[in-house]
């Protein structure tokens, strides 16, 4: 079963793929890697999640939102690469969290990323190194951001 097959039987909705907004691109292949840009918890009608988890907003809020951003990566892949089937493996992802001094979860929030790549790609090929990290805001208040790395068919 293909990666988009996989997407399809999860019964996930790709957002529309973000466009830059700045002096940057939402992704850039070098040799048979592809870089992504940092996304955010973008939702397929435009909207954004936003908060501050540990204060307005949970855990489980959090880990929506990162599997959120996570589509909103597969929807850059897919516009940049024409299939997200193209994907060979996870490398590595970052994940950024917008949270209140004392929350020490941040991976069971980036998980929500990290769990749909591992269903989408495969147990193996889904599941790269990774870091989650706490921060003091994020761009528009979202709830995370998240940047992969990803092997590539060139």
């Amino acid at each position: 079963m293909t990666a988009e097959d996989r997407l399809k039987e999860l019964g996930f909705e790709l957002p529309p793929a973000p466009k830059a907004v700045g002096v940057y691109k939402p992704a850039i292949t070098v040799g048979n890697l592809c870089h992504t840009s940092g996304h955010l918890p973008l939702m397929p009608d435009g909207s954004l999640l936003t908060g501050v988890i540990g204060k307005e907003a949970t855990v489980e809020q959090g880990y929506d939102a990162a599997r959120q951003a996570g589509l909103a990566i597969l929807s850059t892949l897919q516009a940049h690469l024409g299939s997200i089937n193209n994907v060979k493996r996870v490398v590595k992802i970052v994940g950024m969290v917008y949270c209140a001094d004392d929350f020490t979860q941040q991976p069971a929030v980036i998980n929500g990323c990290s769990e749909l790549f591992a269903k989408v790609f495969g147990e193996d090929a889904g599941v790269g190194a990774r870091s989650a990290v706490g921060v003091a805001a994020l761009p528009l208040g979202v709830l995370v951001e998240i940047e992969g790395i990803f092997e590539v068919e060139v």
